[in-house]
């Protein structure tokens, strides 16, 4: 198969016990292409939606790693552990059977909105160029600092085992970039006083890819076979969190020669944009030509963009 036009983003499934680096490895040989990259890690015994970016769309992973993340998770009290999920060895263990279904979806809910969370010794945060869990291999734990998370939504799905000295629930959560589900469980039990621990977690979304159109390793080895891949890869415009600028035919050279054009040069623009916004440069013909900036030397924040011809969008990475 010639790979060589192969560019855009291919929504995978991740199996447990692969790393999100086997994946990517996987790809490669499967379509031949060696540029390859994923927008978001998931953990070797974690499943769900892995964004990855293949030829010229790995340009634009910055842009994408900030999109929103959507996961079901299980939270299970009595236990604590040093990787605060179940694949740790246990802390402690607690007698969980007091706290009542009530307490624990106030304990869940509780952390909707933006707060602090402390990275885990098991994350890929970075302390002095090396990572957090190659330390924690190495059997030692550094001293961290929490870092801004917000939570969007909080779904409780199931309760079970109340009454027990085990018992869980079920969540869908919906969560910015950076955000430790695995510390949010633990932090819940904290909160109770009954320990907790991360037993199940799959990503469900990132972004605008839903786990409804993902493709498992061995669909996209068979659509490769197939001669039909192409028709599972996604336009990476898509999956660019922007606003899109339409460019005009005679500027598309322009733009791919990383050159600032006016708005005179595109059509169907938005009302109003503000300085410095990041926007999606797009032609009819050629698809997604860069990730721009809005530039303009007049004071007010926002530009009202049909009563000032003078505003002009900088190209800051071309993808053309």
């Amino acid at each position: 198969m010639d790979s060589s036009d192969l560019n855009g983003i291919i929504n995978v499934l991740k199996p447990p016990g692969m790393t999100s680096h086997d994946v990517i490895s996987f790809l490669r040989r499967t379509l031949k292409i060696r540029k390859a990259g994923h927008t978001g890690t998931l953990d070797p015994g974690v499943a769900g939606v892995l964004a990855v970016c293949l030829g010229k769309a790995t340009k634009a992973i910055e842009y994408m790693e900030d999109g929103i993340k959507h996961y079901r998770a299980e939270v299970s009290f009595g236990r604590t552990t040093d990787t605060q999920d179940s694949f740790g060895h246990t802390v402690k263990v607690y007698d969980a059977s007091l706290i009542t279904e009530g307490q624990a979806k106030n304990a869940i809910l509780s952390w909707r909105g933006k707060h602090l969370q402390m990275p885990p010794m098991v994350s890929a945060v970075k302390h002095k160029g090396k990572k957090l869990y190659e330390l924690a291999r190495e059997g030692k734990e550094v001293p961290r600092c929490p870092r801004p998370v917000e939570i969007y939504e909080i779904n409780i799905i199931r309760f079970r085992g109340f009454g027990t000295p085990n018992p869980s629930v079920l969540f869908d959560l919906t969560c910015s970039r950076g955000t430790y589900v695995r510390t949010l469980c633990h932090d819940t039990g904290e909160v109770l006083g009954c320990g907790g621990y991360m037993s199940f977690l799959v990503r469900t979304g990132t972004g605008n890819l839903d786990i409804s159109d993902s493709l498992m390793l061995e669909e996209i080895l068979e659509k490769t076979e197939n001669g039909n891949i192409r028709d599972c890869i996604i336009p990476v415009h898509r999956a660019i969190p922007f606003a899109e600028i339409w460019v005009k035919d005679k500027s598309v050279n322009s733009v791919c020669h990383g050159n600032r054009i006016p708005v005179s040069e595109t059509e169907g623009k938005p009302d109003s944009l503000e300085k410095n916004q990041k926007v999606k440069l797009m032609n009819r013909g050629s698809g997604c030509l860069a990730i721009a900036r809005v530039v303009h030397n007049s004071p007010s924040d926002c530009l009202s963009i049909e009563n000032n011809s003078t505003i002009m969008f900088q190209p800051i990475k071309v993808l053309c």
